[in-house]
């Protein structure tokens, strides 16, 4: 038997081809710039010339590896980023040069969208970096302790947590 030819298939789904080590690499390389370089100008097609691929695949390819297009991870990256800035001093509009967003309206858009709040709101209600215990925490894991919940991650309402 030939194990190379056999794969898991889930019923509905068509099979996925695995994925070359390389271009898993790559994809990590990609996906560690985005975290680094997220405040910066960033497109698909400056990232794919970087890793040395087509940008389609590279579309493709890191929606298939992460769940998401390189464009909304890196949307995600700066919310999460603002999340912890708008606990601090910083104004909404300074949070959002900060983490690269030019225009204001499409960072609320972006914002409200993946938290359900403006930044304005979210900024009222959600308490001060010195009241949470983070500070002094690495951000890595200062980002994940204080990370605001996404409209998709948060429970229905009317039903219970567990």
């Amino acid at each position: 038997m030939d194990i190379s030819r056999t794969r898991r298939t889930v019923p509905g789904r068509t099979p996925v081809e695995p994925q070359p080590l390389t271009d898993v690499r790559r994809l990590r390389r990609i996906r560690d710039r985005i975290d680094r370089e997220y405040a910066k100008p960033l497109d698909v097609t400056a990232l794919a010339r970087g890793a040395d691929m087509p940008a389609g695949l590279l579309s493709r390819a890191f929606r298939a590896t992460y769940g998401l297009s390189p464009y909304a991870y890196l949307t995600a990256r700066r919310v999460d980023r603002a999340t912890l800035l708008l606990r601090g001093d910083l104004g909404v509009d300074a949070v959002r040069s900060a983490v690269g967003c030019a225009t204001p309206g499409i960072f609320v858009t972006r914002f409200a969208e993946l938290v359900g709040l403006t930044p304005e709101a979210f900024r009222s209600l959600a308490p001060d970096a010195a009241g949470t215990g983070i500070e002094g925490m690495p951000a890595c894991v200062a980002q994940r302790v204080a990370r605001a919940v996404r409209n998709r991650e948060a429970p229905a309402p009317g039903r219970p947590l567990a």
